[in-house]
């Protein structure tokens, strides 16, 4: 049974412009451990396919936040909910604490894709309860 959809749009323009201001720290508050390192490395060959990667994390997580319903209120927040690729290449969600305990005894289950094209990135999330 569907618990919930979000999607979200988000102008990689926009995001460009904000990690213009904050740098760095504008990244360590959006993205959890695992995809801070995969922005570092993907930032330091080629910087605007790691903004693309920020702007997907960030899309791919509003849209997350909606499909629950939640918005960015604990307990979610954005290091808590962390959208990485399995080898296939296949975006998944993995949570972590107070999130990753809520998310489960609901007996909850997401699918989560993202897309980015030159300006925008897009993503889309279906929450599932589990039967």
């Amino acid at each position: 049974m569907i618990y919930g959809i979000g999607t979200d749009i988000c102008d990689i323009r926009r995001i460009s412009a904000t990690f213009e201001r904050q740098g760095e720290r504008f990244a360590q508050k959006v993205l959890g451990d695992a995809e801070l390192a995969v922005w570092r490395a993907r930032s330091a060959r080629w910087p605007k396919r790691g903004l693309r990667y920020l702007a997907t994390r960030f899309s791919a997580k509003e849209a997350f936040s909606k499909a629950i319903g939640m918005g960015m209120r604990m307990p979610m927040t954005w290091r808590l909910c962390e959208i990485m690729n399995e080898r296939s290449g296949k975006p998944v969600i993995v949570l972590h604490g107070g999130l990753k305990q809520w998310f489960e005894a609901e007996g909850l289950v997401a699918h989560v894709t993202v897309t980015d094209e030159t300006d925008y990135a897009a993503s889309f999330v279906v929450v599932e309860r589990k039967p």
